[in-house]
């Protein structure tokens, strides 16, 4: 039976200094003046060439980063793998507008599929669209895409910006090839509304293309959209109808507030669930829907929610899918519900944990909105908090 209050297998893979500084860590994210204020100087302290890096590394980067290249990723890698959990390297870095910069980013991402070809601890390979492409573009296409589903009129692209697109979805292809060639499980993350729908029709393209005999691309589905369990319910009928297999890594969603303050600000309706409980309930709908068609689809829950992780757990055990299952994974951030990925991990189950990496500068923001996250979500970081102290106790009193 997985109990996720078990602290002794969940914090085995740390010593007295690990959990000191996530205690530290946790302490500090737990109080929003003190994030707040860390969001403004941080970056600022960074561009003015102050000697913070050592300290950023040290703390934050270390919990939750692996390394600033792939190479410094080695002993994070190592260390899950000692427990059963897998890696997925995570170029994080963001921002980027520059031609040549898609492509070195492009590149990166490549090399990280290329270490998982040789390296059978590292499960799955990921990135971001919009690591790769303009943003303006991908919203352009999106609006293109949903007038033609309704049948309106779209203007012309420019000849600049059809170039644009076609190296946008050059990248996209180069990419997932060199998944398909080193067989190495790729996801596609999940963006704002606004050119989700871009993302998901080139997600699409590329499971036609190369998910014919395995499951090689994921696409990555929100469930804090009001929108997305109709779907995935019509993602199954065309697949089936394309003779294809489908991954999918289930996720909440990352961009909720902005997300319905751009709809109130443009005056359209929110496609963000009304509450958590919905959004809860459709996540395990989802998860009966995707289990009960698992002929066509391949999973990764990407959750930190604990009954969720049970229900998919207990769900697996009642239909008889073994627990190593290669079809089935779960995925948490490092450095995050250690709680989760390490109990499920000792029950037998695959895990895999996000592995974020690039210079300490340019991860910041991925390093903030973990910050952020932690903070605004209702009873995270008091849950990570409480474990910390309950291993610390524990460990004390053998030493008693």
């Amino acid at each position: 039976m997985i109990s996720f209050d078990n602290t002794e297998i969940a914090f085995r893979s740390k010593n007295k200094q690990d959990l000191q500084r996530a205690y530290l860590l946790f302490k500090i994210i737990g109080a929003p003046s003190i994030v707040k204020l860390g969001k403004i100087l941080t970056p600022l302290a960074l561009q003015l060439h102050l000697p913070i890096k050592g300290l950023i590394k040290k703390t934050i980067f270390k919990q939750f980063c692996g390394g600033e290249t792939i190479n410094e990723c080695d002993p994070a890698i190592a260390s899950l793998h000692a427990f059963g959990i897998g890696t997925i390297l995570d170029y994080s870095v963001e921002g980027k507008t520059k031609e040549e910069d898609f492509e070195q980013t492009t590149q990166i991402i490549i090399q990280t599929i290329e270490k998982s070809a040789t390296d059978k601890r590292i499960p799955f390979a990921v990135f971001k669209i919009t690591g790769i492409a303009q943003h303006h573009l991908l919203e352009l296409v999106s609006e293109q895409i949903r007038a033609e589903r309704k049948g309106l009129a779209v203007r012309p692209l420019t000849t600049q910006e059809n170039e644009q697109i076609k190296a946008i979805i050059d990248r996209i292809d180069r990419i997932c090839a060199a998944a398909a060639t080193h067989q190495t499980r790729l996801f596609i993350d999940a963006e704002e509304t606004w050119i989700q729908t871009a993302i998901d029709q080139w997600t699409f393209d590329m499971i036609c293309k190369y998910n014919h005999t395995d499951c090689i691309v994921y696409n990555t589905v929100q469930m804090y959209r009001h929108d997305r369990l109709a779907f995935l319910k019509t993602e199954h009928e065309r697949a089936l109808a394309a003779g294809v297999k489908y991954g999918v890594k289930l996720v909440r969603g990352a961009y909720m507030e902005k997300e319905r303050a751009r709809a109130q600000a443009m005056g359209y309706p929110s496609p963000i669930q009304p509450d958590k409980a919905s959004t809860d309930k459709d996540y395990d709908a989802a998860l009966d829907f995707l289990v009960a068609n698992r002929a066509v689809f391949s999973v990764c829950a990407g959750t930190h929610n604990e009954n969720s992780s049970m229900y998919l757990a207990t769900l697996l055990h009642k239909e008889q899918v073994a627990p190593n299952d290669p079809k089935f994974y779960f995925a948490q951030l490092l450095g995050m519900s250690d709680h989760i990925s390490y109990n499920l991990s000792d029950a037998g189950y695959q895990v895999a944990k996000y592995v974020p990496f690039g210079p300490v500068h340019e991860v910041l923001p991925y390093l903030l909105r973990r910050a952020d996250e932690n903070t605004s979500v209702a009873g995270q970081t008091s849950r990570e908090l409480g474990l910390i102290i309950k291993e610390r106790a524990r460990r004390k009193q053998l030493k008693a």
